[in-house]
């Protein structure tokens, strides 16, 4: 497996994320629990969360992703060996706050349902721009001192905001954003690529980003209305069904014959061939489904195959 730095930090992560925001939600905890075994089986050593996963779901409360995270950890004895993120910030019934009295009230919460005592890299979900970014690092520099975090991200920022955060850590000798987690993918390249690529680049900020399969839509089972019922997720699908997303669908169907591999392998390998992208977040509510993380992690496309990937989703 080729590990990649994430960042400016120690963290030395597998080039795919899985994204745990399925825990709870789509899958039972017996299904994450396998999944999770065959995942970390595989050589992958990251996972993705958030306080917030799964509160959308009838019944659910929030943090049910991270508790059957925590079951999991304990029952196997491995939590040296994970490199785990969650997320603070998201609404769970009070709003949204970034306000330091609130993450050092919920990163504790976090810390209990995943029954550890530390975090490797702890992020601002969403921002909360009622709060200044001073006070929102200040809450992390307490949490780092006392080793309840690791290191930090963001996600969901404005460009401008993510500046402020940056400059802010630096004049203030506050820690620093070392992860941002947008949402890129084949088919939603234009705002990463244009606000925050460069950003990224120039400030060394490692990249895990979300929705690595438009939702399912760049693994080519959606082809037409007719198959949107096909998951749980399939109603988020309908708008890739255009001209544009045939054209990459078509692009991804004759790179991954090439390679023997399926679409979703090719996209996911896409992503790990960007230099501002370290580890895309991806998902799977099945063990036979990982074998296209496994595929895409060892997938080195050819620089006339990204060409031909690059045009197809040109915006």
């Amino acid at each position: 497996m080729d590990y990649r730095k994430l960042g400016n930090s120690d963290l030395m992560v597998s080039p795919i994320t899985f994204g745990g925001n399925v825990f709870g939600w789509t899958i039972d905890e017996k299904t994450s629990f396998e999944i999770l075994d065959a995942f970390v089986g595989s050589g992958f050593n990251f996972i993705d969360t958030a306080d917030v996963y799964s509160r959308w779901k009838p019944g659910n409360q929030g943090g049910e992703s991270e508790t059957i995270i925590g079951k999991w950890m304990k029952d196997r004895n491995n939590r040296k060996d994970i490199i785990l993120s969650t997320k603070v910030g998201s609404d769970m019934g009070d709003g949204k706050s970034l306000k330091k009295a609130y993450i050092l009230k919920a990163v504790d919460a976090s810390l209990q349902r995943l029954q550890t005592d530390y975090i490797d890299l702890y992020f601002s979900h969403f921002d909360d721009e009622t709060t200044p970014v001073q006070e929102t690092l200040e809450a992390y520099d307490e949490l780092i001192k006392a080793g309840k975090v690791r290191w930090i991200g963001a996600s969901n920022f404005s460009k401008e905001r993510l500046v402020e955060s940056l400059e802010t850590s630096k004049k203030l000798s506050l820690p620093k954003y070392q992860v941002y987690q947008p949402e890129y993918n084949l088919y939603n390249r234009a705002k990463f690529e244009q606000d925050f690529e460069q950003i990224v680049l120039d400030n060394q900020i490692g990249v895990i980003n979300y929705y690595a399969l438009a939702s399912g839509f760049l693994t080519g089972k959606y082809r037409s209305e007719a198959d949107l019922n096909k998951s749980q997720r399939g109603g988020g699908v309908k708008d890739f069904l255009n001209e544009r997303g045939f054209k990459i669908l078509k692009a991804l169907d004759e790179v991954s014959e090439q390679y023997n591999a399926t679409p979703a392998s090719v996209a996911i390998a896409w992503l790990i061939a960007r230099p501002s992208i370290t580890a895309p977040i991806a998902s799977v509510t099945s063990t036979s489904q990982l074998k296209d993380l496994v595929a895409a992690a060892s997938l080195k496309l050819s620089n006339d195959d990204i060409d031909i990937l690059d045009d197809a989703s040109a915006s």
